[in-house]
Order: structure tokens, then sequence, then C-alpha cells
């Protein structure tokens, strides 16, 4: 089934959409592709092939299979499939930087008709020079809040102290935010962290490449972080165009959703969820990428055992290895009021009624869906962007609170227990509650017809196809980089091979 189309706008216009090829960056990209498609604009989604078959096989049966305006192309990362790109982060990273520039511009000689516009995300920011190379204007999807935004621009241009080997325990000031602790930061920008590609390549993001970006859109709706949003206008504006969610959250109907789930979901989650009392279930997860350590695992599992509340958790194995085991015995000492699970249905788990709360490890993908789904939060933070996001929820959007771990970073049995019990009959349980549905009906204010998020997507619209009307190239961006201004200057907005 083609996608409606909003006053006929954009007839002829193609965009291309370029994405890192994991779940959680694919589907906001996707979802954003397909509004993009339902306002006229004909669309192309390019990944890199080592997803290809998880890809195809996960959207048949999906609406966006049927979509004349919305395709579906494949580049080389420059590995072979069964390169082993998790263990070897930094190599793939580096491949992918290598020889995704030459392939993607190949894909886009040999694709027609030619793109009025090219968007990439994060991982991706190669896109620029290669949509630069093409004569064609490129935008910036942030899939991450725009509060990790703002943190990374200030911290990569050097515009506020952060801490460091000096000062490890510096707290943080930046406008529109609470101060900051070191615990309330992304990990990329601690001097503890220990990863190389990842910082690398926001790096390159914040310093090299984000001026090449006529626009920057972000996976958040301004109501949610109305004060960092304004904050970024006179730097670099970032300009919200979510929750990229689920459209059964946003009462968009079931049809409507173009997210792909590389594991099968176990269809068993909703008749066991069917069966237990109305907000009653803790449901835990922690995504598709953080394992947790043994004793973690214990630790977490003894608490919902001695809670005494259903649960349901999905506890999935990391790819091609044993699940990480649970204490003996649990299983069955808890079937009366538990279930685990390898992987769900989130968006189905979240709106049902029995769901009390969802303990997550605060990724903005799953933070995103429970802020549509209305539904308080546990946070149990990790790495990158968690411990922020698990900071916004506990003093921004005020519905939930954070574990607290101990000098080790281990998480005790007790105070998993203190959490859980905090949050369903606890003294602030209610305003958490509350708080979570007035946030649930701003996300679905902020997609409807004259709500924030779709009036920035069609003032982007607009700018796109004016563009195309009035000349297929610009000359702007046919510059060559050392033509440009070293300095970093704010976009107008408008209203606001082998390896």
């Amino acid at each position: 089934m083609a996608a409606s189309k909003e006053a006929g706008e954009g007839e002829g216009v193609h965009v291309l959409l370029v994405v890192f090829s994991a779940q959680g960056h694919i589907n906001p990209m996707l979802r954003f592709g397909r509004r993009l498609a339902s306002k006229g604009l004909h669309v192309t989604l390019a990944t890199t092939d080592v997803v290809r078959d998880r890809m195809l096989n996960s959207l048949a049966s999906s609406a966006l299979s049927h979509d004349t305006n919305f395709r579906l192309e494949f580049f080389s990362d420059g590995l072979s499939h069964d390169f082993d790109r998790k263990t070897h982060m930094d190599h793939f990273m580096d491949c992918l930087g290598k020889f995704g520039p030459p392939n993607l511009s190949k894909l886009i000689n040999d694709l027609s008709p030619k793109f009025s516009c090219i968007i990439a995300n994060p991982f991706v920011p190669w896109v620029a020079d290669v949509a630069i190379q093409h004569g064609i204007p490129c935008a910036l999807l942030w899939i991450q809040p725009s509060t990790l935004y703002a943190i990374y621009y200030r911290f990569y241009n050097n515009l506020n102290p952060f801490p460091s080997q000096h000062d490890p325990s510096l707290t943080v000031h930046l406008p529109g935010l609470p101060p900051l602790q070191p615990t309330d930061l992304p990990s990329f920008v601690l001097p503890s962290n220990p990863f190389g590609s990842f910082p690398k390549l926001l790096s390159e993001l914040f310093q090299e490449h984000l001026n090449k970006f006529k626009w920057v859109l972000g996976n958040s709706f301004y109501e949610l972080e109305k004060d960092v949003v304004e904050s970024m206008a006179e730097l670099y504006p970032i300009r919200p165009v979510g929750p990229l969610v689920p459209s059964t959250l946003l009462g968009l109907g079931e049809g409507s959703d173009s997210g792909i789930d590389m594991w099968k979901p176990e269809d068993r989650c909703i008749e066991w969820l069917d069966r237990m009392p109305v907000s009653s279930v803790v449901y835990v997860s922690f995504g598709s990428i953080v394992v947790l350590s043994t004793k973690q695992m214990e630790n977490i599992a003894l608490a919902l055992k001695n809670s005494g509340r259903p649960f349901l958790w999905v506890v999935k194995s990391p790819d091609n290895a044993d699940p990480v085991p649970l204490p003996t015995g649990f299983l069955e000492e808890t079937e009366d009021r538990g279930l685990v699970v390898s992987w769900c249905s989130q968006t189905k788990v979240l709106v049902h009624p029995a769901v009390a709360c969802f303990m997550s490890h605060c990724g903005w993908n799953s933070t995103l869906e429970t802020v549509a789904a209305g539904v308080p939060l546990i946070a149990f933070p990790q790495w990158t962007d968690q411990p922020t996001n698990a900071k916004l929820i506990v003093d921004v959007f005020e519905m939930g609170l954070r574990v607290e771990p101990d000098e080790d970073g281990m998480v005790s049995q007790e105070e998993v227990e203190r959490c859980i019990h905090e949050i369903t009959p606890g003294p602030k349980s209610e305003e958490w509650k509350r708080n979570a549905v007035q946030w649930k009906e701003a996300a679905k204010m902020a997609v409807a017809d004259q709500g924030s998020s779709n009036r920035n997507i069609q003032i982007f619209v607009d700018e796109i196809v004016g563009r195309h009307s009035i000349s297929p190239s610009m000359s702007a961006l046919s510059m060559t980089t050392t033509e440009k201004s070293s300095t970093i200057q704010s976009p107008t907005f408008g209203n606001l091979g082998s390896c």
C-alpha cells in the first residue's frame, strides 16, 4: 500500500537516507523516512549489506514492503559477512570509514533519479563528504537525545570544562540542564573511557563534519527537551522531529509502523501478561547489546524473587554465545509469577495494562518508547548515552528513579529490591506515574497535525522541495573543503571493497 500524500507536495523529489547497520540506528531512520514518504517524498534507505537478509525478512510482511514511495538499497563496508564486527569494532569502524564512501558514491551514481537531499546518522559522518562530491545538500538525523548533542558539541569544541585526568570529579554546568556529575555524563567524554573508535568518530563529527550538514534533526520532541534545544539555537541548532517510535505508541495505528526486529520475539509474553493483574508486572530488559556479568544477573534475579511482584524478564544471549546463567532453582521458584524470555515485542509489552514499570538500560530508543507509553522507569544505565538518559528520566522528566551501584560498579540485590518497592507502592510512585502519563500525551501531540515535530518535518520538507524547484544542485555545497570557513557556523532552520 503506497504512503498517503499531503497536498501533493514533493512530487518527484527523492531523498536518500544513509544509516549505520544496527537495529537501534536503523529503526529511527526507517520511521523518519516513512514520515517523509507520507508527505509525498520518494525515500531510499541505504545501509551496509551485512544486514540485508535480516532487514528484508523482518520487513517482508510490513506495510513498508508495499510502499511505492520507499525502497531499500545496500552497499559494502569492505568486510566479509562472517567477520565479527562486535569483537573487532575498531577495525570495523576503520573499514567502514575507508570503503563506505566510495561504495556509497557508486550506489548514488547507479541510482536514478538523482537525490535532492541526503540524510545521514551520526555513525556515518563521512556521508557529508559524499554528498558534497555529488553536489547534494545533507542533513544529520541525531538519534540520541538533544541533551547528548549539546554535551558533545560543547565538549568537542572546548566550550565548557569537563572532567579530566587532573579533575575527574568535576561537576559540569551547561545551559538548559541540571548540574551533571561524572556519573551523569556519557562514557565517551570521561577520562576513564576505554573505547577508541567511538570518541574518534564523534570528534570527527563535531570538529570536522558538522558544518557540512545544512540541517540537524533530532529524535526527540521540543516539549521534552525545550531548555536544551533552545540553548543550542545560537550555536548549531537541532530541530526535533520525534519521537521516532513504533506508531502504536502514538495512536497512529499498528499498520503504519516500519521498524525492524533482528530477533524473533516470543509470542507467549502477551498471553502471559493477559493473566496478570493491572499495573502489577515489573518488565526488565537491557536491550540488544548490553551483557551483564553473572554476579549482576544473580543480584537482579534474587531481587525479583524477593520482591514478591510478577515480572517479565528479557534475557538475551550474546550473538553466538551461551546465555548468562541464572541462579540455580530461580526459574522453578518463580514460575507462578515470573516469565523469562529471550526476546519480546517491547511495544506490545509497554502498552499492556498489566505492566507497572520498566527496569531498563536506558538506551534512547527504549527511553523514548517508554515515554510514549507513559510507563515509569527504573534506570539501570551501563555506558555511552545511558547515564545521561538516566539523569533526564530522574531529574528532568521526573518519571522514575535510578539504581545506585557500589564503588565497584555493582548494583546489589538490596538496591534493586529498594527500587522495585519505591516505584510500585512507594510514596512517589503516583507522582512518577502521573508525570509519565503527561509525557505520553505530550508525545502524541508532538506528532499530531499541528504538533511541534510534525511542523518541523513539514518545514524541512518545504525547504527540500523549494531547493529542488529552484536548482537541482547547490553551488555552496560544491565548494572544496578548503574554500569553506574553518569555524562552525549555524545553519538556517526557518522558524526555529575488502579490508
